[in-house]
């Protein structure tokens, strides 16, 4: 079955990757219409390398997908404006659910965990019965009390060795245990102030500053 050209520049998708712009205007089957920093539009083939590191290695009828350093980055016709990370930067992209939040899984000193996004939230927080679970000797942290809808409730402040989402994994990350108050776990500002987040409607994409 032949797959229909699907080029409007009105509806191009823009990747800047290491100081690159490009914009997928064509799909045919077995290669990408691309125009590259504002040049000529060029057909690639898939398997052809579009720039050092980045790499076209699928296509079918709105997206084209590239390989950028081991790593996977489709682009929509028509959709939202995707940015691969600059090389050796890691990066991962989130979900929205059904009522607009992220919910992500990741690790927490190498046990899984499953947390809320929370840009409100100063610090990661963690129930008391996760931090058990995660093997965290909470109490000998530093003891804080805090505001909830049920009253203020005792908290402890620890450093986690690590946490990891996706492919980004921060070490000695600070973080606040509940012991009350608190359902789920919040991903807050002490991991996500170490990333660069950008929302690109329903997507969240999180990248390593440091």
């Amino acid at each position: 079955m032949k797959l229909p050209l699907l080029a409007s520049l009105l509806s191009c998708v823009a990747l800047q990757v290491q100081a690159a712009d490009i914009s997928v205007i064509g799909l045919f089957p077995g290669k990408a219409v691309l125009v590259i920093d504002g040049g000529s539009p060029k057909t690639y083939t898939v398997g052809n390398t579009v720039r050092p590191g980045i790499r076209l290695v699928d296509v079918n009828q709105t997206t084209a997908t590239f390989d950028t350093e081991g790593k996977k980055q489709r682009i929509d016709i028509g959709g939202h404006v995707n940015r691969i990370a600059p090389s050796g930067a890691s990066s991962v992209t989130l979900q929205a659910d059904g009522r607009g939040h992220f919910m992500v899984q990741g690790q927490i000193n190498g046990g899984t965990m499953r947390m809320l996004v929370d840009t409100g939230a100063s610090l990661i927080a963690l129930p008391a019965a996760d931090a058990r679970r995660l093997g965290i000797d909470y109490r000998k942290g530093q003891t804080a009390y805090v505001n909830t809808a049920n009253g203020v409730v005792t908290a402890y402040q620890v450093v986690l060795n690590s946490v990891k989402i996706g492919d980004i994994t921060l070490n000695q990350v600070d973080a606040l245990v509940q012991e009350n108050g608190l359902t789920f776990a919040l991903l807050g500002m002490s991991f996500l102030n170490r990333t660069e987040m950008r929302r690109e409607g329903e997507q969240m994409v999180l990248t390593k500053r440091y």
